[in-house]
Formats: C-alpha cells, structure tokens, sequence
C-alpha cells in the first residue's frame, strides 16, 4: 500500500487510521476539512487540488472528480494496457479510498431544514470515488465506515496483505451504503411537492438491519428488524431500549401499535396493548390515574401486555406496575430515576425511550402477500376529525369528549371495532370479530368481567353500522351515544333506530378499517 485518500465528513477515528498510514509510509491524499484536521494533528497530508493540479471550485462541488483520481482508482494493476495508459498519463495508482457522504440524512432531520440546504449535502464526488474504488476491489481497498478502520490498521501492524474475500465484503458493503443513500435521497425529493408521499412507479426499498430475534411470530420463523431511512419521528425504530431482553417479533408489532395510539392524545394518557389490540386505555390529570383507569378496563389481557404513555414515567407509576403485574415492554418520552430504580428489579422488563416531540412518522404502510406488496398512505391519527350530528338528540359536551376518545381508541383496534368509553377511559373493547355486532358484544361482556357498567357510556364503530341491529344492540347495553363514519345504505334506517332510542349520534365521513 503505497497510496491512500481520505475525504470524510464523520471525522469518527480517522486520526488513528491517518497515523497508522503515515507510519508505514503511506502517501495521504485529502481535502478540505479532512486535510485540515489531519495537517492539525501532525500528520504529512497533500491536498488533492494540488495532486490533480486542478483547483477545487463551484463552493466545493467540483474536487474529486479528476482522471488523476478516477484513473488512479479505476486502474487494473494486472493489465499490461491499463499500466500503460495510466503511466503516459502521470496517473499513480491509488491503493486505498477512505470516503463517508455528506450527511444528508442527518440533515434533513432537522425541522428548519430548507430545500436548498438538502440540496447542498448531496454528495457527488464521494458516491463516484466509491464506486470506481468497489468495483475495482482486487486492486483498491475501499472503506465507508469507521469500524472497518481496524481491518487496516491490523494490515499495516502486522505487515499483511488484505486479501481479497475482505476487499470483496468491503466492496459490497460500499455499493449497499451508496445505494441506501440514493435512496433517501429520491424519498426525500419525491416529497418535496406537499405533505402527500408520491407513490412511485417503481418501489425500491433500503432497509437496514437494526438486529435480528431469536424468532418471528412463532419459534420456526427466522426474524429481524430493518428500519426504514427516515428522519427523526416519533417511531419504534428511533426508540433507545434502556432496559430489559431483547425485543422479540411480537414485542415490535404490538410496541408500534401502542406507541401510535397514545401519541395521538395531547392529554397525559396510558395506552395498553395486547396482540396489537389495546385492551385498556384512558387519559387523566396524570399519567399514574390514567394507567389505573386502563388497567381497570381488562386487567386479565394486561398481563403480559405492552404499556404506553405519553408523559415521563414516574417512580410511584413504575412501582405500581412492577408489583402488580407481569409487563413485556413499557415504552414512554422519559423515564425518571426514579422509575429506572424501580424498574430495575424486574430486569427483564424491556423499557423503551422515545422521542415524543418529533412529529409522527407518515411515509407509507406496506403490507406483504404472496407474490407482491400493498403500499398505501399510513392511517394516522385523527387529529382534526370533523362531527356531524344526525341524531334529533344533540350530544352533550361531556359526549363529544367521550365520543372523540373512544374514536381515538377505535381507530387503532382490529377491524371490526367497537369501543364503549365513559370518562375518557374505555370500558369496554370488541375487536376483530368476522360481524360487528359479535365486536359489540364482545365488549359489552369484556366490560361485565371487569365490573364495569356500559350503562351511560358512549359507543365508536371504526367504519359505518351497516344495520340498525348495531344500534339497538347499544341501546339494550345502555349507551347514550354513537360515533361513527357513516355511509351506510341504511343510514336512515340506523339514524331512526338512534332517535328511537334517543341516543345522539354523529357521523365523521372517515373510517379506519385495520385488517392487519
């Protein structure tokens, strides 16, 4: 290794690398603020301006993009043709290329960030100096991340070759990092026309893999996790796990479906989630009376659930939990001192952080069958939902508030859903039955075992009554009033049936089927 050129923006270990290099007499290539930090640190550096002879232009665009560099990558040492070519032209090989790309990603994270600053961290130079290094690997060593530095370092130490099976996985893991670039890159731009994700003509998915399971649903499926590039959200993928086993298939699935659920409330709230269905929520003054009123809704289904809050968890709350009951995964903005004392003497109870300010994650759902993907827009929180009252009987304030929570909790439960809610808590949940009226049933009695009346409460269906046998099946349980999307051909069959047995009842336009 006669030659090396270094341009990096993660500055992470590349002193020790440059050093390393310097040592065994390796000649440094570089620019800019990597020339800058290696000249600092004492380490003989030549700007690659006056390597190429060409000086850098265009507010840096232009640099690397030279046939004394390309040439110096792309050249075969073992072919008599290319020798000769690079010979006439004063071009010297170049052995090892160490580049990571602007931060584009890191970026567009930021809120502020403007069109025209993204624009800026796309890298050009970098991607192509990566690309003439991977796919000549036989003759070239190219590194993209810093904790293959040591495959070097080691190299040099020790006074071996790296032999090409490591040049090959080095490569293939520069063509996977470009390509994943690209890819946010195209996401983002597609974006850029509203608040509406384009849907593309063709789908391209880079996924990283966060960390694979012991197994998926069940003990004969493999399984991982890959996140999606994305910025900064309110997300499982962007959760820091501070405690517990490692996170199992299921332990995901059914994280994600309480996180977005208790995020969608602005008020302290607690969301429990069981099989991906939320078997209890509530919200309240705080953040340890709304964990008792959910609870309370099917203590049987919370044992070995997933609990979500929306406000820091606090010692007295973590206490309760832990001497109460069996939980796989408590999931909050915070957790205090407190708290973590607590929750650490049950060790195993895996406790995750989130980011609770960062917006929620749009992009799209995607659900897999045999042979293809389904992409849709992901089904976000009804946040600013509309009511239309269709019933004589007009809802009094204290319904609409119970109205919108239940619609709240409805929208995050299997399809077909129906939520009983009084107070802000739920009382009672029916999900996933083949008929609606079996979903309204299911609640009700859910509701008897757990010593709660429906008697008085409210009642939300996440897509239209489609008779008016859904409705007096409320009546006869007591509900005194009926959320839901409308639509139906029978709606004035249902709306006579409310006012029959004057429930007030408000239609929303939307509904949120959730097959899956």
């Amino acid at each position: 290794m006669k030659r090396a050129l270094i341009s990096v923006s993660d500055k992470t270990g590349i002193i020790a690398l440059a050093q390393a290099l310097q040592q065994a007499g390796v000649e440094i290539l570089s620019t800019g603020g990597t020339a800058a930090l290696l000249g600092g640190a004492g380490i003989a550096v030549t700007e690659v301006a006056d390597y190429t002879g060409f000086p850098e232009m265009l507010d840096g665009r232009l640099k690397t993009l030279h046939p004394r560099i390309h040439g110096g990558l792309l050249g075969c040492r073992d072919r008599a043709d290319h020798v000769e070519a690079m010979a006439k032209a004063d071009i010297p090989p170049i052995d090892l290329l160490v580049v990571n790309l602007y931060p584009f990603e890191r970026t567009i994270q930021d809120p502020h960030c403007t069109a025209a600053q993204a624009i800026e961290q796309i890298d050009i130079g970098g991607p192509a100096m990566l690309r003439s290094a991977a796919k000549n690997h036989a003759d070239v060593v190219v590194i993209v991340d810093s904790a293959d530095y040591g495959i070097v370092i080691d190299a040099l130490t020790q006074g071996t070759a790296i032999d090409l099976a490591a040049r090959r996985r080095l490569a293939a893991k520069v063509f996977a990092h470009t390509a994943r670039y690209d890819g946010v890159i195209a996401n983002y731009l597609a974006n850029q026309e509203g608040d509406q994700a384009v849907l593309p003509e063709v789908l391209e998915l880079r996924l990283h893999r966060s960390f694979t399971m012991r197994y998926g649903e069940n003990p004969h499926q493999r399984a991982a996790f890959y996140a999606e590039p994305q910025a900064s959200v309110a997300s499982i993928a962007c959760a820091s796990q501070i405690q517990g086993k490692e996170l199992s298939f299921n332990n995901v699935t059914d994280t994600d479906a309480a996180l977005e659920c208790v995020r969608s409330f602005a008020e302290p709230a607690c969301v429990i989630v069981k099989h991906a269905n939320p078997c209890g929520a509530a919200v309240a003054g705080d953040i340890g009376e709304a964990y008792e009123r959910a609870y309370a809704t099917d203590s049987t289904s919370a044992f070995g659930g997933i609990i979500a809050f929306n406000r820091p968890l606090d010692g007295k709350t973590a206490q309760t939990i832990v001497e109460r009951q069996f939980v796989e995964v408590i999931i909050a903005p915070e957790v205090t001192a407190e708290a973590a004392r607590a929750l650490g003497r049950k060790a195993a109870v895996r406790v995750l952080v989130v980011n609770m300010q960062q917006p929620m994650h749009r992009g799209f759902d995607y659900r897999r069958v045999s042979g293809g993907l389904l992409v849709q827009d992901r089904d976000l929180a009804d946040t600013d939902v509309q009511l239309t009252t269709v019933s004589a009987r007009v809802p009094t304030a204290d319904e609409v508030g119970d109205l919108l929570f239940a619609w709240r909790i409805a929208q995050f439960v299997k399809s077909n859903a129906i939520v009983y809610a009084r107070g802000c808590r739920t009382i009672g949940i029916g999900a996933g039955q083949m008929s609606r009226v079996d979903s309204a049933r299911v609640a009700v009695w859910k509701a008897e075992e757990a010593g709660l009346s429906v008697r008085g409460s409210v009642m939300a269906s996440e897509a239209f009554l489609p008779f008016r046998d859904g409705l007096d099946s409320a009546a006869r349980a007591g509900v005194r009033a009926v959320i839901q999307p409308g639509g139906s051909m029978r709606d004035a069959e249902v709306i006579a049936a409310a006012n029959e047995h004057d429930i007030a009842m408000v239609f929303t336009g939307r509904r949120h089927f959730r097959h899956a």
